[in-house]
């Protein structure tokens, strides 16, 4: 008779949890397991520690990464059913909302009744240039650009952007910022309505 103890310790289960073990050994396991509740309870007992280290050491995503996915696959499919791509003015400190007016006065570019935190809506791509419409609610958490600058124009509502956990701009319509390479910032609305700005991230 196999020393079952012995066979559990050999790092077999492991190899069979994994998916490292040869087909061979994995039906051998299987067999054990049907067979004696030592390899069973060894399997079940190193299924969940992998599920515990894994949940211990995982890495919320960026919450920003959702909204602008959904905002990227909506533009596509814009383009794919025939609109025209457009060419909006690039945003400096003379720019005014004014200069957006084409696409802000747009029926489809509007913050709809189910959004969350973040909304966006892209009004224009090229390899160089991202321009959005993007309606925060209350916050955007923290982000730091490494090849890319990110520039605001503020629309409507009103802002708090921080760089740099100390550097504070208080923002109102009509007002731009950009923020620096590798530098970290965050954006929290002040407002009691959502924050609605031009966003153009440009490569650096």
């Amino acid at each position: 008779m196999k020393d079952i103890g012995g066979y559990i310790e050999s790092g077999i289960i492991e190899a069979y949890v994994l998916g490292m073990a040869t087909s061979e050994e994995m039906v051998e396991v299987e067999t054990y397991a049907a067979t004696f509740p030592e390899v069973e309870e060894a399997i079940n007992e190193f299924s969940e520690s992998l599920e515990l280290q894994a949940r211990a050491n995982a890495i919320a995503p960026n919450p920003i990464i959702k909204p602008l996915l959904m905002a990227t696959l909506d533009y596509m499919s814009r383009m794919e059913q025939g609109e025209t791509p457009s060419f909006p003015p690039d945003l400096s400190e003379s720019s005014t909302p004014q200069d957006f007016d084409e696409w802000l006065n747009r029926e489809d570019m509007v913050l709809p009744s189910y959004s969350t935190d973040l909304y966006a809506k892209i009004i224009a791509y090229t390899p160089q240039v991202t321009t959005a419409i993007v309606w925060i609610t209350e916050m955007a958490p923290q982000e730091v650009h490494h090849n890319e600058y990110e520039k605001f124009l503020i629309v409507e509502g009103t802002c708090a952007i921080t760089i740099s956990d100390e550097d504070e701009h208080h923002l109102k319509p009509g007002d731009f910022l950009a923020i620096p390479l590798y530098k970290n910032h965050t954006v929290k609305v002040t407002s009691n309505h959502p924050c609605k700005v031009i966003l153009q991230r440009v490569a650096a």
